[in-house]
């Protein structure tokens, strides 16, 4: 078997066209997209307030962050019960070990 140096940009072609018959890619683009999108809201407005151009730079920032917290709501909700339960086992072990 004779190799090319020149398989790799048939390989990436292969791999590509193979996720795009699989429907994959559309998700996939759409899921880059969906938190990129709002994180470049949030480095814009950062960098809006240290510009100088506050009011344009905390609402680009809000913008960007209520959207990053909707897209990563997901996430967000699982490990705020988490902390709520071991807050709650703490505070539970604090007041036993209490002596009064």
């Amino acid at each position: 078997m004779q190799r090319n140096k020149g398989n790799g940009l048939a390989i990436a072609l292969i791999v590509i066209g193979a996720v795009m018959l699989l429907g994959i890619l559309p998700h996939l683009i759409s899921g880059i997209f969906g938190i990129l999108f709002p994180a470049v809201l949030v480095a814009l407005g950062y960098y809006g307030i240290k510009s100088g151009r506050k009011i344009i730079g905390w609402v680009v920032l809000f913008i960007g962050v209520m959207s990053l917290i909707s897209k990563l709501s997901w996430i967000i909700g699982p490990l705020l019960g988490i902390a709520l339960v071991v807050w709650g086992i703490s505070v539970l072990r604090g007041k036993q070990s209490r002596t009064y």
